[in-house]
């Protein structure tokens, strides 16, 4: 039988900018909120594959959505849909969050007949309060599997200001995606480098965002404290894990005094705690060496199949696979994903 796929990173749409008042309370309805496609780095040809643009806005319709995914072989997609950037009013923000979440679960979750997809608790860091509560209210539901945060922050995810986001998180059993959530509002820079002048420069220091979150994790001691927390780093990157993580394990062995709570190499605590989607922008352009390289650091073990639907760099199962060989396939197109999202019983009878 074929291999089943799961696509871990997939993008929804509101199908106009009006349509998430829909959602809000009396009191935001007629608040000012960012457009959703005011981005500050445009990507050459625009954001979203040019042949999706029709009778849609591009990942704006259910049933066109599931028809894209059901021809490139998905059988279930891990819906992340954006919110409006870091809003200087951060109750706005919590208020937007909500209304995205109630709009993913009205149009696309409750509505879903096929079975094909779930969905992501969006939350808003900077109200840590109405984040947990957020959590709370919809922890519950069989179809949300994960919580989302914007790849941006005032700081590392790491700092225990954050920590009761990820306690809640852990304790409902749900991941915390990190996903790209920027040029909107009043936003933080899109790299701790701050901020890059083209898109080129946005697109290669952007994954670092991540890596500095994934050590500060770790070194902060959040994972040994909280062992049921995972992340997932939904905008790639993975290609930079080795290096980094090497440099990490290194300077931990000579300074171990400094951080007494981290009780293992910090290259130790990623097959429990972290995964990241996969991404057209990583990894070695010689398919003969993805095969190797993806075992370094065990990354067979943390990656997980993710299109970018509706981008322009959507990736394709066989693109993102190829050179891999049949184990390290199989575990990247949908085991991975299955064990965390514990989703392998709805792929029983598909294809497996």
């Amino acid at each position: 039988m074929s291999t089943p796929v799961i696509d871990a990173n997939v993008q929804p749409h509101f199908r106009y900018n009006s349509e998430i008042r829909r959602y809000l309370p009396p009191a935001h309805k007629l608040r000012a909120i960012p457009d959703v496609e005011q981005q500050w780095y445009q990507a050459p040809g625009g954001d979203y594959r040019q042949e999706l643009y029709g009778e849609h806005y591009p990942g704006s319709d259910p049933e066109t959505v599931g028809r894209h995914l059901a021809d490139a072989g998905v059988d279930v997609a891990v819906l992340n849909p954006l919110t409006r950037g870091n809003i200087a009013d951060y109750l706005l923000n919590s208020r937007i969050c909500a209304a995205v979440n109630d709009w993913l679960l009205e149009r696309w979750l409750d509505a879903d007949t096929s079975g094909r997809f779930r969905g992501t608790i969006r939350v808003n860091p900077e109200d840590v309060k109405g984040a947990v509560a957020e959590i709370d209210r919809l922890a519950g539901h069989p179809k949300m599997v994960q919580v989302g945060v914007p790849l941006q922050s005032r700081e590392p995810y790491g700092k225990p200001m954050f920590e009761p986001i990820w306690e809640a998180a852990a304790a409902h059993g749900l991941p915390v995606a990190v996903h790209i959530n920027g040029g909107n509002g009043v936003d933080h820079a899109p790299t701790f480098a701050g901020h890059a002048h083209t898109y080129p420069g946005y697109a290669a220091f952007m994954p670092l965002n991540g890596f500095v979150h994934l050590a500060t994790l770790i070194i902060e001691g959040m994972f040994g404290r909280h062992r049921g927390l995972r992340f997932v780093f939904a905008d790639g990157g993975y290609d930079i894990l080795t290096p980094l993580m090497w440099r990490l394990d290194t300077f931990w062995m000579s300074m171990r005094d400094q951080t007494p709570w981290v009780d293992r190499y910090p290259s130790a605590y990623l097959r429990d705690h972290v995964r990241f989607c996969s991404s057209a922008l990583d990894g070695p352009t010689d398919t003969a060496l993805t095969e190797r390289w993806l075992d370094y650091t065990d990354k067979s073990e943390l990656l997980m199949y993710g299109s970018c639907y509706p981008h322009w760099s959507t990736s394709t199962p066989a693109a993102v696979t190829a050179g891999l060989n049949d184990v390290q396939r199989e575990k990247v197109l949908w085991r991975n994903a299955a064990e965390l999202y514990a989703i392998t019983a709805d792929l029983e009878g598909s294809r497996l």
